[in-house]
């Protein structure tokens, strides 16, 4: 039965009723939807999704010898692979594991002051007397006709 705790890259065998395979799992792989898993099949070449309540009780390991021999024989299509992989699944990448290569920020500058007024020449003056402005009057004479 495969376990992938103890190895990051683990080689094993797929027994089907179609036929066996040599099967690669890789821990850094990005994570499959919920209740599926990654292999790299060496048949097909590729990284395929799989059930992992099916696949799981038909994989099994391989010995020493055969996992010498599928390293020697898959390895290269089986990086390849992964490469091409990842490449189309770079948004599924976990973020949180990425690490942090940012520039450190920078402190925000303190803002400045409102500018103070010193003197009252700066201030508009109002004119409030009533010199030639009946504006209003008449205005209030056409509204009472």
């Amino acid at each position: 039965m495969y376990n992938t705790a103890k190895k990051q890259v683990w080689f094993g065998e797929l027994r089907t009723s179609k036929g066996n395979t040599i099967v690669v799992h890789d821990n850094q792989l990005p994570q499959a939807s919920p209740g599926r898993i990654y292999f790299y099949n060496t048949i097909r070449n590729t990284i395929v999704e799989y059930v992992e309540d099916i696949v799981k009780v038909n994989l099994h390991d391989l010995d020493d010898e055969q996992t010498k021999a599928a390293i020697a024989e898959f390895n290269d299509a089986w990086k390849a692979a992964r490469a091409e992989f990842m490449l189309k699944h770079q948004s599924r990448i976990d973020l949180s594991k990425v690490p942090d290569t940012a520039p450190p920020r920078k402190a925000k500058p303190m803002p400045e002051p409102d500018e103070v007024i010193d003197s009252d020449d700066d201030i508009p003056e109002f004119d409030d007397s009533d010199d030639d402005d009946d504006s209003f009057d008449e205005i209030g004479d056409s509204i009472d006709d």
